[in-house]
């Protein structure tokens, strides 16, 4: 299983403060659904920070997220682990596969990838 990136995510209300806070330090918005906003630096896109109101269908919201190229193959290793599963595996209508874990911390951790419609050619 390969790591495509490691998001913190953080909790506000301040969707516009954090915007302008964050484009100090050089970081864009990339994503804006609302409730979730992605920021970004663009001299590297991995290098990001969630900012979210809260979770459009999450239990709560997760303390960071790990984008993998194979989400299920994460949800059986960990369900097999017997970590505890937060929010179970499921398809997301913003076009994300994800479940949430708790990891030995306590923290919640947002496993996710994006899906692949016919016809895209990233990965």
């Amino acid at each position: 299983m390969t790591v495509r990136r490691v998001v913190p995510n953080v909790r506000s209300e301040a969707m516009r403060e954090n915007r302008e806070f964050y484009g100090l330090l050089g970081l864009e918005e990339v994503m804006n659904l609302g409730w979730v906003m992605t920021l970004a630096s663009p001299a590297n896109p991995t290098a990001q920070i969630g900012v979210m109101t809260d979770d459009k269908t999450g239990p709560v919201v997760p303390d960071l997220s790990i984008e993998v190229d194979d989400v299920d193959a994460a949800y059986a290793a960990m369900r097999d682990s017997g970590a505890e599963i937060v929010h179970p595996l499921r398809d997301e209508e913003w076009g994300v596969r994800r479940f949430f874990v708790r990891d030995p911390n306590g923290r919640v951790i947002n496993v996710l990838n994006h899906r692949r419609e016919p016809g895209d050619m990233d990965g």
